[in-house]
């Protein structure tokens, strides 16, 4: 439950402290004093986003605290999956600079704001005048049954597994408009794929090729001239050789004089060994090298079969078509794994739907086993409110597919009158009869979900004098299972609480400020009093007073 409140610098306010209790609370206080304000703050720490305009427009940061005892409530799960420390006593803060940059702290430790107020979500249910109209709401009407049937955390399984369902669907289509395209593409590919296949390309052949192309362009020219090279080393009277033989034998004979001659002898020697080598070797070359037509044709239709594919695909080597041809490969692979992959994803999907379909149908059967209880409870609340012969049902009706939320469709319908026909709620509803709704339904879904507290912002609209006090009643018993605070205008409903909070406005250094006071027994009675008649307290008003306090 809430225990304090402490706001500093925040709209009218400069600093508040706020003690509250367990049972039934109420803040009053003339429009415009400030109750609104308080409500705000407090829900800075529950994780709502701040209104700017509310900050004081100074240099003073804003400054929101509460304190909640949490020991009986079993959060302790919430702290351990956010790596939080956890305590019985459990403080919120909320800092606002006044740039209006914000942080929020659990314990001391920042947070984000979503983690914020997933907590305080836990922690209390604020009901205002503006949620009373949300009764209208099928989607809203939907999560009360879901909170009294004590199943919201089924439902929300439920859409998390819809929520992979429609992913699937959503892929497999994905995967049918890819088989649809890969299948006009196919045969592109396949005749690309075989073009390459059947060019049987090798990595290393293109540079042999035209090695090969360039000695056959040019057979005349080489066995020509190495026909001459062997002609003048071997051949020719005075041959190459020759000359060097002669050279050698001079030299030889006159070595024996002159010992400095043997080492270019020697030399000589090697000389005329390498080059008899060459000319033999040359000698081999000059028969070998033959123009072959026919070879010419081969090499250089392999050189224009590889040159036209890689003109086609704008690429400079054999590797990089080889390269291609495995990306057309794969491609093709792909395709034929498409039906395959389509086929499983059809097949996950079916069982989805076996699993969202079962969800669906034990949601459906939890809802309705509570759909006569509901009804019941919220009539016999309305009757205790002045409506003896209101009724409500509950129509459902079961949707064609699963959705989000299950297979219901679901409305409330309402008559206040005897004999009146039964028809959805906001076609008859009127303000007062809403809120008495509104009440009624909060009522019986709060005693389930068992919240620490509730809070009624002034959901007492269009009702007054015997209904309002029997509305206090109900809050009064409901502060039984919960801390309850509720900030009205009727003192019907005032004078039913356990504490009394006034908030009013005072001036202080040509400031306006908002102030709040617990009121103690006798100024309970004053205020209720002009609550009743006025600012003009009449005796018989504190008598009525002291009344509503009993």
């Amino acid at each position: 439950m809430l225990a304090h409140l402490s706001i500093q610098n925040y709209a009218l306010i400069d600093v508040i402290e706020i003690d509250f209790f367990a049972g039934y609370t109420v803040i009053t206080g003339e429009t415009g004093a400030g109750k609104s304000i308080i409500l705000d703050a407090l829900s800075l720490i529950l994780g709502q986003r701040a209104d700017l305009q509310a900050l004081p427009g100074t240099n003073r940061k804003c400054i929101i605290e509460g304190t909640f005892n949490i020991k009986n409530y079993e959060l302790g799960y919430f702290f351990d999956a956010n790596n939080l420390d956890y305590d019985d006593i459990l403080i919120l803060r909320r800092e606002i600079n006044p740039e209006g940059k914000s942080r929020a702290f659990i314990n001391d430790t920042p947070v984000s704001l979503a983690q914020m107020k997933e907590l305080g979500e836990k922690l209390v249910d604020i009901h205002s005048q503006h949620q009373t109209r949300l009764i209208n709401d099928e989607r809203f009407q939907m999560l009360a049954i879901d909170s009294y049937a004590n199943i919201s955390g089924q439902v929300k399984d439920h859409a998390g597994l819809f929520a992979g369902y429609r992913e699937m669907k959503k892929e497999l289509q994905q995967l049918i408009d890819l088989e649809k395209q890969a299948k006009a593409d196919a045969d592109y590919y396949n005749f690309l794929f075989n073009e390459l296949e059947s060019a049987a390309l090798k990595e290393d052949e293109q540079q042999p090729l035209e090695q090969e192309l360039e000695l056959l362009n040019h057979v005349e020219q080489i066995k020509s001239t190495v026909s001459k090279a062997v002609y003048s080393l071997s051949n020719s009277e005075n041959s190459i050789n020759q000359q060097l033989n002669t050279v050698y034998s001079l030299l030889t004979q006159v070595a024996k004089f002159d010992s400095s001659l043997e080492e270019n002898i020697r030399r000589l020697q090697s000389a005329c060994i390498e080059l008899k080598d060459i000319s033999s070797e040359m000698e081999q070359i000059d028969e070998k090298i033959q123009y072959s037509p026919e070879r010419f044709e081969i090499v250089s239709q392999r050189l224009n079969e590889i040159y036209r594919l890689q003109q086609k695909h704008r690429v400079n080597t054999v590797g990089e078509l080889l390269t291609i041809k495995n990306e057309f490969d794969q491609k093709l692979q792909n395709i034929s794994s498409l039906e395959s992959n389509i086929s499983k994803m059809e097949s996950l999907i079916s069982q989805n739907e076996k699993e969202l379909q079962a969800s669906a149908q034990k949601i459906s059967a939890s809802r309705k086993k509570v759909f006569k209880e509901i009804e019941q409870k919220v009539v016999g609340i309305l009757q205790q409110l002045g409506m003896p012969n209101a009724r409500v049902a509950i129509v459902h009706q079961l949707l064609p597919a699963v959705a989000e939320d299950g297979l219901d469709e679901i409305k409330f319908t309402f008559s206040a009158n005897k004999g009146s026909e039964l028809k959805e709620i906001s076609s008859i509803a009127s303000g007062g009869e809403l809120s008495r709704l509104m009440l009624a339904l909060k009522s019986i879904i709060s005693r389930k979900k068992l919240l620490p507290t509730i809070i009624f912002d002034e959901i007492d609209s269009g009702v007054s004098g015997e209904v309002a006090a029997k509305t206090g009643a109900i809050m009064k018993d409901l502060s039984k299972d919960m801390q309850v605070i509720s900030i009205t205008h009727l003192p019907q409903i005032a004078g039913k609480s356990d504490f009394h909070y006034l908030v009013y406005k005072k001036e202080e250094k040509n400031t306006t400020f908002t102030r709040l006071k617990l009121l103690q027994p006798d100024e309970r009675v004053e205020v209720l009093a002009e609550m009743l008649s006025g600012s003009n307290v009449s005796e018989a008003a504190r008598k009525t007073a002291r009344q509503l306090l009993h």
